[in-house]
């Protein structure tokens, strides 16, 4: 399996550990999970959305890596990218969580950078 892939496994486990992350607390109504969640404020209320924006990001990502992959784009392109974007989503997390939203929205821009960009690499592989 190719490093890009492997980023594509790591990316689609990110939004189960962040979620963990929320709800790690004694406290936790695992009958009402959705609703515990609603009511929480702070780093738990922000690690529930970084765990929502893991699943929007996935999508687009996951599918750059596909495409990128059945045009022929260099693997070594295509693996320096998915690092990319892996590394970019880690920080993004922390930074969502320890409530840094200027830096937060910066590297949320790299993780989008690179999807785009496999993308782009796609387009022009021959």
């Amino acid at each position: 399996m190719t490093t890009a892939f492997w980023c594509v496994l790591i990316a689609g486990c990110m939004p189960f550990i962040v979620v963990g992350i929320a709800k790690w607390d004694k406290r936790y109504d695992n009958n009402a999970p959705r609703d515990w969640l609603a009511r929480q404020e702070g780093s738990k209320k922000r690690a529930y959305a970084a765990h929502l924006n893991c699943f929007e990001a996935f999508p687009f990502f996951a599918a750059a890596v596909i495409i990128a992959t059945l045009a022929k784009v260099p693997g070594a392109t295509i693996d320096g990218l998915a690092v990319a974007f892996v590394v970019a989503r880690i920080v993004y997390i922390w930074c969502y969580i320890t409530d840094k939203p200027s830096l937060r929205s910066l590297v949320w821009m790299v993780g989008l950078g690179a999807t785009v960009a496999l993308f782009a690499m796609a387009g022009v592989a021959k």
